[in-house]
């Protein structure tokens, strides 16, 4: 018998992304009816997926843990006390068919009796028809061998490891998996969630259940009122999914939503990319983490003996990782912070104050275009932040990256976008090198042209101020709406 399944339980399945199931559904190979799918139909499409062999799951997991340089993470079962609560929730849903099926067959028992009496009062040939098609169809059905469902059964078993979890009014989808609380599985999707703390003391994270079951985990200092209670408001940092969810959560979807934060970092690691450029690596207290866009960006400020050095600096990293922060900084005669950086005069574990976020340099929400990032040199760190963020969030477009250079080493992380290209067939990129900024604007505005419908596109450009005005005004020369441009200067 075929199973429904959610789009976004059936990719999670099959180990392929929301967008693709969806270009598959677009294209009519696949059908799909009220944003359901049948196993069946699924099985048609896929005939030999196998979930510990699916290729597509394994190149999501390479460019998501792997590519991006983020912590790897273990697909691990659930704490013993949740796994347990997840196996008795999936009991209580196979007692709770059983019952049904005693039901039927006590009403098909019932059904057969009331059709003798009748026949015994008064023959007929119309209840002599109806007692064989209903024996016919119970011996059908009692001698039938169909194999099982294989993607049910794996539907079952990933239950247990996984809740799904639908957030309204927005639509939003994730997965909750292992030991996550529902706050960290909507970061590490890509979701932009109202938090604060993360420790259970602020109450910034608060959200109503709305169908589903859910168990705390971590500790929380934050009252919750009878009334809230009695709603199902729970905090989202301090539990994690029995069942799979349906929620009501508050979303950032534009900069102002974000509120401006101070926090003291450590640094972590300082790393050459290329010898006029170092990757800055700060870790924030795990009780006061960052919440930003990605996109945008944030004051540096470290204070020597005599005065403070501050910078400006695009993140470079998802906002699915608040924790840890990168920057790209290059060596700016110019920037006070920067120069500090470069004398070797910040080390590891020193403390570096951060301002912020600021910035609309971000992913315009549930967009429906491809989109398309034109940088040159370090305008590529922000680029890198949305590019992570959109392929987080399984954004069901294609994203594309033209980086123009204008000195040697100026494309610092080609292997980077290779390995992104590699694992994922939604993301393209090219390089092209030009003599100066303005030279490198128009290159990078001509290649985006050629494209096949570029005016159709959000394009995003980032990198020094001749670069991006000589860049936008080529591409609004050429037709590009002024509301599907949006750009970044340093």
């Amino acid at each position: 018998m075929s199973h429904l399944l959610t789009v976004s339980r059936a990719a999670h399945l099959i180990g392929a992304t929301r967008a693709d199931m969806q270009k598959l559904i677009a294209s009519g190979a696949l059908f799909s009816q009220d944003g359901m799918v049948t196993t069946t139909d699924l099985l048609k499409v896929f005939p030999d997926v196998q979930l510990e062999d699916s290729g597509a799951f394994e190149r999501t997991t390479k460019i998501r843990e792997e590519a991006f340089g983020r912590r790897i993470r273990e697909r691990v079962l659930p704490n013993q006390e949740v796994l347990a609560q997840r196996l008795a929730a999936q009991s209580e849903e196979l007692a709770e068919v059983r019952r049904h099926l005693a039901h039927y067959h006590d009403l098909i028992e019932a059904l057969q009796e009331r059709i003798e009496m009748m026949r015994a009062a008064s023959p007929s040939e119309q209840l002599a028809a109806l007692a064989e098609f209903l024996d016919a169809g119970l011996a059908g059905v009692l001698g039938s061998e169909e194999p099982a469902d294989t993607l049910e059964v794996l539907d079952d078993v990933l239950r247990v490891m996984t809740a799904h979890v639908k957030v309204k009014p927005s639509g939003h989808e994730f997965f909750v998996e292992g030991n996550e609380t529902v706050l960290e599985a909507a970061l590490r999707a890509g979701l932009a969630p109202s938090y604060g703390c993360r420790n259970g003391n602020c109450g910034l994270c608060k959200a109503r259940i709305v169908a589903g079951r859910v168990q705390q985990v971590n500790h929380t200092d934050y009252p919750l009122s009878a009334s809230e209670r009695a709603q199902g408001h729970t905090l989202l940092c301090s539990h994690t999914a029995i069942t799979d969810l349906e929620i009501e959560m508050l979303e950032a979807k534009l900069p102002a939503d974000i509120p401006e934060q101070e926090i003291v970092a450590k640094v972590k690691k300082i790393t050459p990319l290329a010898p006029d450029i170092l990757l800055l690596h700060l870790q924030t207290p795990r009780s006061s983490r960052l919440r930003f866009l990605a996109g945008q960006r944030v004051t540096l400020s470290v204070s020597g003996s005599t005065a403070n050095f501050r910078g400006d600096y695009p993140i470079a990293s998802c906002p699915c990782d608040d924790r840890n922060l990168l920057f790209h900084i290059c060596n700016n005669p110019d920037d006070a912070f920067a120069r500090r950086l470069f004398a070797d005069a910040l080390k590891v574990d020193e403390s570096v104050s951060l301002f912020g976020p600021f910035g609309d340099f971000v992913l315009q929400k549930d967009v429906t275009n491809d989109i398309a990032f034109v940088v040159c040199d370090s305008g590529f760190a922000p680029a890198k932040s949305l590019i992570e963020s959109a392929v987080a969030a399984d954004v069901p477009v294609a994203l594309q990256l033209i980086w123009a250079a204008t000195r040697d080493n100026g494309h610092y992380l080609e292997n980077q976008c290779r390995a992104w290209a590699d694992a994922l067939e939604t993301f393209s990129f090219v390089t092209l090198r030009a003599s100066d900024l303005p030279a490198a604007g128009a290159a990078a505005a001509q290649r985006l042209q050629a494209e096949a419908g570029f005016a159709c596109r959000e394009v995003y450009v980032a990198g020094p101020a001749e670069f991006v005005t000589a860049a936008c005004t080529a591409l609004t020369a050429a037709g590009l709406p002024a509301g599907q441009l949006h750009f970044d200067s340093f």
